[in-house]
């Protein structure tokens, strides 16, 4: 089961393979997305290593000269997304958004030089890219935490990879609709409705594009002009990890000055970070920057954080967390708590559950010695492929898959248990 499930794995990356990048899945997303391409050179990786460079080489390839690596790259024309590159308007030679995803690329290029076979080409690659990945978590500090916090804020809900979170809720009605230019979704063709963003938060969603495309996409200008200001612990969780593991990449590299500044910014973020613990919900929070008020809303984003180093009581608080929430749902881990109001199971990030966050929390926690949730965490994902095959994601309640299918990241997810599940045995 094991052999054959990975082999239907590897058919999803090569079905969706490009050359140079991979798109998430037909249809829906046709373009290169940010941390889908990281994550996704994960499960490259076990196929052909030069490509799983090649895959982050070639987001990289894009970054903008401020060090912005954007959330996507319009390699070539299709009309099946929207907004497309003609919303955008950039005026990058590439097209790409003005937006940004979360930093995982630090924490994945560490991990394909740990486990490399060719000694040889991951360092000639890591090389490259680690002053560009540090140019980048420079930019996040730079232009998303301009009073020096030591966390940064998303300004778009779609810089979270949570689109349609609760968390967003409050922050999102300062958001205004009037003004939005006229526009055709394409996701809902493609997918069912009932299970995607509402068409009154697209509408938000778009606003916050043309005022940022109105202010030139100036990124010294964005943070303070923007009414969505939210500090996300799962993001910053990650921008703190791939900022600690760029650091023990760069000394082993002989780059000793980005070490110690990237050692200098994962631990202010730390630091940080705990001032975002809710004791109530033992877990993790969001905090709205714009009001200066912490978000009462216990989604996946607070247990994300425990992909960094945390405090181990925070660990443990954690651990009970999702065992509770294991008692309300089927599978692990629901992107919104099932007993919250909001929940909503199949509609996007209000209740489903991903791979790719069950493979950061089942990381984190691992490294937390909670290794009984960890094999729940990966359990359960495995269960979920074998109900409902490589979907974008599933149903916390049934299992139902939703969204597109035959998902690169889901699949890349699924050859990274296996493999693990196979060195443990």
């Amino acid at each position: 089961m094991t052999y054959a499930l990975i082999e239907q794995a590897k058919d999803v990356l090569r079905h969706n393979d490009r050359g140079t990048y991979t798109v998430p899945t037909d249809g829906l997303y046709p373009f290169q997305w940010n941390w889908d391409s990281c994550l996704s050179a994960l499960g490259l990786s076990h196929l052909d290593e030069a490509r799983a460079w090649t895959e982050i080489d070639t987001l990289f390839a894009h970054q903008w000269d401020d060090g912005m690596v954007p959330h996507i790259i319009f390699h070539t024309p299709n009309d099946s997304y929207f907004p497309g590159a003609d919303v955008w308007r950039t005026g990058r030679d590439v097209p790409t958004t003005g937006i940004t995803q979360p930093p995982v690329a630090g924490f994945c290029v560490k991990r394909l030089f740990d486990r490399c076979q060719d000694r040889d080409l991951a360092r000639a690659r890591a090389r490259a890219l680690v002053p560009q990945i540090h140019a980048w978590h420079e930019w996040f500090f730079r232009c998303r935490d301009p009073r020096g916090t030591g966390l940064v804020a998303i300004l778009h809900p779609w810089e979270s990879g949570r689109d349609n979170s609760v968390d967003w809720d409050a922050a999102l009605d300062r958001v205004p609709t009037e003004g939005v230019e006229p526009f055709v979704r394409r996701d809902t063709q493609h997918a069912n409705p009932a299970h995607r963003p509402t068409q009154k938060q697209y509408e938000q969603f778009m606003w916050l594009v043309q005022h940022f495309r109105d202010l030139g996409w100036d990124n010294s200008k964005l943070h303070d002009a923007s009414p969505f200001q939210v500090v996300d612990p799962g993001f910053n969780a990650i921008l703190i990890r791939s900022c600690s593991d760029l650091a023990d990449l760069a000394q082993e590299l002989g780059e000793t000055e980005i070490a110690q500044k990237s050692r200098d910014f994962a631990a202010r973020g730390a630091a940080a970070l705990d001032g975002l613990w809710s004791a109530e919900h033992g877990q993790y929070v969001c905090f709205d920057r714009a009001v200066g008020e912490l978000v009462d809303s216990p989604s996946i984003g607070g247990i994300l954080a425990a992909f960094t180093d945390i405090p181990p009581q925070n660990a443990l608080a954690i651990a009970a967390r999702i065992n509770l929430l294991a008692k309300e749902a089927k599978f692990m881990v629901p992107s919104h708590a099932p007993k919250a109001a909001e929940f909503d199971p199949l509609r996007y990030w209000r209740g489903p559950v991903w791979l790719i966050v069950n493979y950061m929390i089942a990381d984190g926690m691992e490294r937390a010695g909670q290794h009984e949730i960890v094999e729940r965490i990966v359990s359960d994902s495995l269960r979920l492929i074998e109900l409902g095959g490589f979907a974008e994601y599933y149903g916390p309640l049934d299992g139902e898959p939703c969204g597109g299918d035959r998902f690169t990241w889901t699949a890349a997810i699924v050859i990274e248990f296996l493999t693990r599940q196979k060195a443990l045995a």
